[in-house]
């Protein structure tokens, strides 16, 4: 009896080892699926704006669904004879164990086409945005030369195109010097709601106690773009010429702008030009525009960059933000703000991770 007593301890052992590995597939899955799907989207999006810059067509396609499940089976046999002491045989102990893990992901892609297409990518960022975007701390010298046109008449440079020209010096003039109040906080935004449920958009400045530095800045801003000078409120509208003194008039950019602009800046292979691959763009910036004026630097090379924040490769040769250029990565992250602020989709869109695990 007492090899029967062992036989039962060895088995109840065995059983009780046995866990569930639900509790433990959670923070492997987390951010594996975070990290995978966040380095994809750096990737993809930099493809389409390589892409662009060689005329060929961009294409996005959304994580829609996640669903990963987990399944562990396993089994113990477990037999034999205890024989008389007279018997020929003996004794007998079989002892057998079986085990079976299966892991079975199922994505589901949606690729962003017509409509959603055409609203997300097609229309132009709505200013409350951009201002918005300010009023929570992004640098106005990084947001505007990305997401507007012109202020007032005042154009930005365009690096290729039909319209590829040099920026108005004045349009950079009032980024800089809105970026020297916004950093003294004299300068803030809100939503204006009338009786018929339109909205307007208003920047107000503080005229109070400011330091004689920020005063001469909101002087020669309101100079530059002819508005009353003393003015606190002012309305902000979307377009290119505004309606009076007491109106700032921003032409925004979509996004499908915005990934065109950055495309221009693209240090691509010469050779590719040559060959009539691409197109030049205005690569040399003047020194009025070298601060604003370079939105990102997207690298290429031959070979595969050793030290790269996102990199893609596309017709032999690889494109690439260095890791160590932060003002190219912050411009790249903001980019990706856009694309969540543009997303016209519904709850349906989001990316679901369903794990089922036992």
């Amino acid at each position: 009896m007492k090899r029967w007593h062992m036989i039962t301890a060895v088995a109840i052992l065995l059983l009780t080892g046995c866990t569930n590995i639900g509790p433990k597939t959670i923070t492997r899955d987390r951010f594996d699926y975070n990290t995978a799907i966040a380095d994809s989207w750096k990737e993809q999006t930099l493809l389409n704006i390589v892409k662009l810059r060689y005329a060929d067509m961009p294409l996005f396609v959304e994580v829609a669904s996640i669903v990963s499940g987990y399944t562990l089976e396993h089994s113990i046999n477990l037999g034999g004879t205890v024989s008389s002491e007279t018997a020929v045989q003996g004794d007998f102990l079989a002892l057998g164990a079986a085990g079976k893990y299966t892991d079975r992901p199922t994505i589901t892609y949606v690729p962003i086409t017509g409509q959603k297409f055409n609203e997300s990518m097609m229309t132009p960022i709505p200013p409350k945005a951009i201002l918005f975007l300010m009023h929570t701390g992004w640098p106005a010298d990084m947001i505007l030369p990305i997401t507007v046109s012109s202020i007032n008449g005042l154009r930005s440079r365009v690096a290729a195109g039909a319209s590829k020209r040099w920026g108005d010096p004045g349009f950079y003039r009032v980024i800089d010097l809105l970026r020297e109040i916004q950093k003294s906080g004299a300068v803030g935004m809100r939503i204006d709601k009338k009786k018929d449920k339109q909205e307007t958009t208003v920047m107000f400045f503080q005229h109070k106690d400011l330091a004689p530095e920020i005063a001469a800045a909101l002087r020669e801003l309101n100079s530059l773009l002819g508005l009353q000078l003393g003015e606190k409120e002012i309305s902000v509208t979307y377009g290119v010429i505004p309606k009076g003194d007491h109106e700032i008039a921003l032409l925004t950019r979509s996004m499908l702008q915005i990934m065109i602009e950055l495309a221009t800046q693209i240090d691509v292979p010469p050779q590719h030009v040559a060959e009539g691959r691409t197109v030049p763009s205005l690569a040399i910036f003047d020194r009025t525009e070298e601060k604003t004026g370079r939105l990102v630097k997207i690298n290429s090379s031959a070979d595969k960059p050793a030290d790269a924040f996102t990199a893609v490769n596309y017709k032999d040769h690889w494109f690439w933000i260095d890791d160590r250029d932060f003002k190219t990565k912050r411009a790249f992250a903001f980019l990706m703000i856009l694309f969540s602020l543009t997303e016209t989709g519904g709850k349906e869109g989001l990316p679901l991770v369903t794990i089922p695990a036992g």
